[in-house]
């Protein structure tokens, strides 16, 4: 299913998308060569060197998922290193997904884009692990102020074009002018005194055998031509007409096709949407309906929502009064109390009659100092009277 969905994106975005991780992938591997990979991690953590499509997610190459996400840790934690940032090297024992959102965190903070889930990392393979890597390897290179050169092309110069001539091939001048030399040797030596032949037929014929691959004649003819190129134009006009003519009448034939096919469609469509009309009417007809059903339920839903709310506060009020008189009745149940009740009264009424006494003993010295105070008094004025009296006498 995995694969399918893969396939389903890929034809979305092109036919080319699928290869596209595969040249990511040879670029990212000559990045990490530049930064010297081989010595600084493959030797450091004991590992094996990464291929040409080491992370590329393809049925045509050997998946280890394991092996693969541990290797992209290391080095992604390697570069975030190499671009000035802290990064711990991650453990086999890691949380895979805390090592995720770490790696994303830090290629979010260089200003990578990040527009996929963090699932698709987990795999240790695919295009948008090359994606990361790479672009973590371009920030790295940057760090150290490396700079892509154009590159220098070594210059060629034209040389003449030059025929090589085989000797068992001639070209069409020649093998009329050596033919021509020939008949007009033939012409001057042709001897008058032979008039029948003596050879031998069987050795006549060993002879020619031997010779004959020998004598083959190619003839070439000359690139330079503008006759063999017109000729030649000619017979490829005469063949794309050919094929025009064919292709033309497939054409028609096609279009005429589709026409039929796109009136028949177009009146089947007709004929659906007369059948369907009233169905079509009960549907927004019904559709109204649920929009005023759902209208209705957030009402009523708000209203449970607060009844519920009321609810909750009266129950935990009626927990409280439980709560209350449970505490009440295990007081009242208990004879503690009013064994401190009796001792308080009995220490109470103690204290009343000690208090009783003193205030007997404060009456009796108050009743004294009042008897006292009024003996004096009538002592007093007794003294004064007589003091008055004498006073009058000697008068």
């Amino acid at each position: 299913m995995a694969d399918d969905g893969r396939r389903g994106e890929d034809d979305e975005r092109g036919p080319g998308a699928q290869h596209q991780m595969f040249v990511v992938m040879e670029d990212l591997l000559d990045k990490l060569k530049l930064l010297d990979y081989e010595e600084q991690v493959l030797v450091k953590h004991n590992m094996k060197p990464l291929s040409r499509h080491y992370f590329v997610a393809s049925p045509y190459t050997a998946n280890n998922p394991g092996e693969q996400f541990y290797m992209f840790s290391v080095i992604a934690a390697w570069l975030i290193t190499l671009c000035g940032r802290p990064f711990e090297t991650p453990q086999e024992h890691d949380d895979p997904n805390a090592t995720v959102s770490n790696v994303l965190s830090q290629l979010r903070a260089l200003g990578g884009l990040v527009d996929f889930p963090p699932s698709k990392l987990k795999s240790g393979s695919g295009e948008h692990v090359c994606y990361v890597l790479d672009r973590l390897a371009e920030e790295a290179l940057k760090s150290r102020d490396f700079i892509w050169k154009k590159p220098l092309y070594p210059s060629e110069e034209l040389e003449e074009e030059s025929v090589m001539e085989d000797d068992a091939e001639l070209t069409l001048s020649k093998v009329e002018e050596m033919t021509s030399c020939h008949t007009s040797s033939m012409n001057w030596a042709r001897p008058e005194m032979i008039l029948e032949s003596v050879t031998d037929s069987a050795e006549w014929n060993l002879e020619v055998e031997r010779v004959l691959p020998q004598l083959k004649v190619t003839i070439r003819s000359d690139v330079k031509d503008w006759r063999i190129h017109v000729s030649q134009m000619h017979q490829h006009q005469d063949g794309i007409k050919t094929s025009l003519k064919e292709a033309k009448g497939y054409l028609d034939k096609l279009l005429e096709e589709i026409s039929k096919t796109q009136e028949k469609v177009g009146s089947r469509e007709k004929y659906i949407n007369s059948q369907l009309e009233h169905l079509i009417t009960d549907y927004r007809n019904a559709q109204s309906k649920l929009s005023e059903a759902k209208e209705l339920y957030q009402q009523g839903s708000g209203g449970v929502t607060e009844r519920t709310r009321t609810l909750a506060e009266i129950s935990e009020e009626l927990e409280k009064v439980k709560q209350e008189m449970e505490e009440k009745g295990s007081s009242m149940s208990d004879g503690a109390p009013v064994v401190k009740i009796r001792q308080s009264l009995t220490k109470l009424k103690q204290e009343i009659q000690q208090m009783d006494v003193r205030m007997g003993v404060v009456e009796h010295t108050l009743l004294q100092a009042k008897l006292k105070e009024k003996n004096n008094m009538t002592r007093d004025m007794h003294a004064t009277h007589i003091t008055e009296t004498s006073t009058h006498t000697y008068l």
